[in-house]
Formats: C-alpha cells, sequence, structure tokens
C-alpha cells in the first residue's frame, strides 16, 4: 500500500516537473521570439517594404501564415520547429509594416507604440498569472473563444470594403477582449498538462500578443494620435 501511495507521488511530481518544464521553455521562446519580430518590424519601416492592401492582400497574408503554422505544427517535435516559428515571427514583424508607418506619421508616434508595448506586456503578465494560480477551470472558453475569432475575420474582411471606422474601433475592441481571453487559455492549457509541446504552446500565446498589440496600437492611433 505505501508503495503505491509513493508511486503515485512520484508520478504526480514528474507530471509537474513536465509542466513546469513546458511553461518555462514557452516563456523563454516567446521572449526569443520578440527579437525577430523587432527586426523584421525595423526592416519594414527602414525600408518602406509595399504591403498589399485590400481584400487579396489579406488573403495572401493569411495564406503564408497558414502556411508558416502548418510547417510549425509539422516540425514541432524537433530544433527545426525552433527555426521556422521564429522565421514567422520575422514575417509577423514584417507583417506590422503598415501600421507601424501610420503610427509614426503621428507627432507622439512613438508614444502611441510604446503604450500599446507597455498595455500588451501587462496584458500578458496578468492573464498569464492568473491562469497559473486560479484554480477554476477556463477550458470551456475555448470554443466561444474560436467562434469570436470567425466572427471578427468576417468582420474584418467586410470593413475592408465598408471602411467604417465604427466597425474598425468596434473589432479592435473586440480583439484586444478575444485575445486576453486567449492567454488566460492558452497558458492554462499548460498548467493543466492539456498542452505539452513547447513549440505549439510559444505559437499560440505569440499569435494572442501580437494580435492584442496590433489592435491595442490601431485603437491608440484612432483615439490619440496628433499632427501637430
Amino acid at each position: 500500500m505505501n508503495q503505491n501511495i509513493q508511486q503515485t507521488y512520484d508520478m504526480l511530481g514528474n507530471t509537474q516537473l513536465v509542466r513546469h518544464r513546458v511553461l518555462r521553455n514557452t516563456y523563454w521562446l516567446l521572449a526569443l521570439s520578440m527579437i525577430p519580430t523587432v527586426l523584421g518590424a525595423f526592416v519594414g519601416v527602414q525600408l518602406h517594404l509595399p504591403m498589399m492592401g485590400g481584400g487579396m492582400g489579406m488573403l495572401l497574408f493569411m495564406a503564408i501564415a497558414f502556411g508558416f503554422i502548418f510547417a510549425i505544427e509539422k516540425t514541432k517535435d524537433s530544433s527545426a520547429g525552433v527555426a521556422i516559428l521564429l522565421a514567422f515571427t520575422f514575417f509577423m514583424g514584417l507583417m506590422l509594416t503598415p501600421i507601424l508607418t501610420r503610427t509614426l506619421g503621428f507627432s507622439n508616434g512613438g508614444t502611441l507604440i510604446m503604450t500599446a508595448f507597455g498595455g500588451t506586456a501587462s496584458i500578458l503578465a496578468v492573464m498569464a498569472s492568473v491562469a497559473t494560480v486560479s484554480k477554476r477551470d477556463f477550458s470551456a472558453l475555448g470554443k466561444w473563444l474560436f467562434a469570436g475569432v470567425i466572427v471578427l475575420i468576417l468582420a474584418s474582411l467586410a470593413n475592408i470594403f465598408l471602411g467604417l471606422s465604427a466597425l474598425s474601433i468596434v473589432v479592435s475592441v473586440m480583439a484586444v477582449a478575444i485575445f486576453s481571453a486567449y492567454i488566460l487559455f492558452d497558458v492554462q492549457q499548460i498548467v493543466n498538462g492539456g498542452e505539452t509541446n513547447y513549440i505549439s504552446a510559444t505559437l499560440r500565446i505569440y499569435l494572442d500578443v501580437y494580435n492584442i498589440f496590433v489592435n491595442l496600437l490601431a485603437l491608440l492611433g484612432l483615439g490619440g494620435g496628433s499632427r501637430d
């Protein structure tokens, strides 16, 4: 009986160790992924890289992004997965070129960018902490958040043709809320053992953080951009 109890404790200890290792590696890789993102954004802004706009531009972006995501998931159990993930984050940095160029056109553009960065970091810290320490199960959020993302994509596609400022604000506010909740969901998946691959975990949390930053920056540009 005592031997069985000891084996159970050992198994629980090993499980907790594995989860802690996945979470630690995820945070390290997430931090590392910011380097190619910043580099990509810098290159895009400095070289004034042209970006295809409109519906075709969005469809091309989604095709390339999903191609990267597919490749990352296929190679997530090898070092190639890390390399492809970092290449993907460089690409995503390049995709920041239009919004960063537009924001830097404001006299307070640098301040807006730093504010969006600080706000994103704060949301990540708060949501990750809640997911780590809370006893509440957030797994039921998954299906609702996925449905919310579909609505966001459809609304974004529609607004390419409608060009409504009010709809842009609504979409950005919804995106910040949805992807903030996704951080809660994704981090708890690691904590509870639902996600055991740190490359996949990093990809998910990176996309959450990226979307929060972009939409916070869009909101700040709409509400606080100054041409003076």
